[in-house]
């Protein structure tokens, strides 16, 4: 068979930007052109990747003029990482096409058209915000292309690092990164080092084997650190030489903890996890709340920003102390709990089981006796039955997955027809396609775009409803 040629479309001005991160642009015809490798105002020749009906997706070859908006990644890694696409955007440019996504997306998948849209509310620090970082070993490092075509010797293949964007079994060996603050990468390197220098093995993705399996670090607001690793099997002497080194040359571990894990996969939700040091869990505080967080907790990983969107949450739920609220999706109860010091009763579904004990474990904890938690597949336990058996809600929060909310969910939230709704949002594509089932019986007053992951394409919208 004959290769298929390249098909370069030349000249391409991008406009905005859009799902994934990509860049927005048309050709000479008017056919839509989605550009990775780009960003807004840059003028660009790209290659062809998939051709559809209505659009093209296509990658850059050549950028012939630069984008105003353009600065300099900070990040060595950028571009190979995969992680923070948006490092070479200006981050007022960011801002601006995560407001005009999600205003788009309301207007266009959702069909409303009259509605206030807040100023997105931007993070005060747009690096350094993450406070829950995982990485994976390797003994098969990714080369570079450079690497490839060299016939130096570059040493050791174990690498200690990210995926590589679709490349599940090649692991990028990062020597820095701007996601999470100090300590983090000084511990990571220091186990990079330690496992080299000492011969630990490091693990094979593909043969399924080896000491070294994956390392999260998590901290919470006061500066303690928790590190949990994944080991694919046990080698005590090692393990305790590794985790000895460690705790005596980094202080701010509060706990440490480990899992032998010799499954196919790195979920950790199904395995034992062994306090090797401390307590095994971390506190964190968030305006007088207390939460336990656990190596297997849920919990928002930008804190800061995070306590941002608590406060609009509760200041668009705008409650007067005898409301009655229920809280969908509620995963540990966060805002559950962050609301119910304001209203009458608090009710909170969650589907896992873990989340709703923490849940529990968590009013018990800040003393609330107002909350209830029940656990169950969404649109199996919110039924006919539930809302007979329950008080109606005068206020309900929702903070579904990316996915949005089942059919049934929507349907069933017409049926209790609480007068107030505000619908938290880690996609406003699927928020905007359930505000569209909703329109006929709710207002949409106004939505509040709030930038959790700068550098990245990703946005939260937060959208309050009114009963018609």
């Amino acid at each position: 068979m004959k290769k298929k040629k390249d098909i370069i479309l030349e000249n391409i001005k991008l406009f905005t930007a859009g799902a994934k991160g990509v860049a927005i642009g048309k050709t000479e015809d008017g056919k839509t052109v989605l550009v990775s490798g780009a960003i807004p105002g840059d003028v660009v020749n790209a290659r062809v990747k998939k051709s559809k009906s209505k659009y093209y997706e296509a990658e850059t070859v050549e950028v012939l003029e630069k984008s105003p908006y353009r600065v300099e990644p900070k990040c060595i890694h950028f571009g190979t990482c995969g992680g923070c696409k948006w490092q070479n955007m200006s981050y007022e440019k960011q801002l601006d096409v995560k407001q005009e996504e999600v205003y788009n997306n309301i207007k266009r998948i959702g069909g409303i058209d009259d509605f206030e849209t807040i100023p997105i509310l931007g993070a005060a620090e747009q690096y350094f915000y993450r406070n829950k970082m995982e990485f994976s070993f390797s003994n098969a490092r990714w080369l570079t292309k450079y690497e490839i075509s060299s016939e130096e010797n570059f040493g050791s293949k174990d690498a200690l690092g990210f995926h590589i964007p679709g490349m599940w079994s090649k692991i990028l060996d990062l020597k820095e990164c701007f996601l999470q603050e100090d300590p983090s990468n000084a511990i990571r390197l220091a186990v990079k080092k330690f496992g080299v220098d000492n011969g630990l093995d490091f693990f094979d993705v593909k043969n399924q084997e080896g000491f070294l399996r994956t390392l999260m670090m998590r901290q919470n607001s006061q500066g303690e650190w928790m590190v949990l690793f994944q080991l694919y099997r046990e080698e005590k002497a090692n393990r305790i030489k590794l985790f000895d080194y460690l705790l005596e040359n980094f202080p701010q571990i509060k706990t440490l903890v480990y899992a032998i894990n010799p499954k196919q996969n790195d979920s950790i939700y199904d395995l034992n996890v062994n306090t090797y040091f401390g307590e095994g869990f971390l506190m964190e505080e968030m305006d007088g709340l207390k939460f336990k967080i656990g190596p297997k907790s849920f919990f928002q990983t930008n804190y800061k920003q995070a306590l941002e969107l608590y406060r609009k949450t509760l200041e668009f739920a705008d409650l007067k102390g005898d409301e009655v609220v229920y809280d969908l999706y509620t995963g540990t109860g966060t805002i559950a709990q962050y609301v119910a010091r304001n209203a009458k009763h608090v009710i909170g579904i969650e589907s896992v089981q873990e989340a709703i004990d923490a849940a529990i474990e968590h009013a018990e904890l800040n003393g609330l006796t107002n909350t209830t938690f029940y656990c169950g597949d969404m649109k199996n336990v919110f039924n006919d039955e539930f809302l007979e058996n329950h008080p109606k809600a005068d206020v309900l929060i929702t903070d579904p997955p990316r996915d949005g909310m089942h059919q049934k969910v929507v349907e069933q939230i017409l049926k209790l027809a609480p007068e107030k709704v505000v619908y938290v949002s880690c996609n406003s594509a699927t928020q905007a396609r359930d505000l569209a089932l909703m329109k006929d019986h709710y207002t949409l007053v106004k939505i509040l775009p709030v930038d959790m992951f700068p550098q990245t394409h990703h946005v939260e919208n937060i959208a309050l409803l009114i009963k018609k």
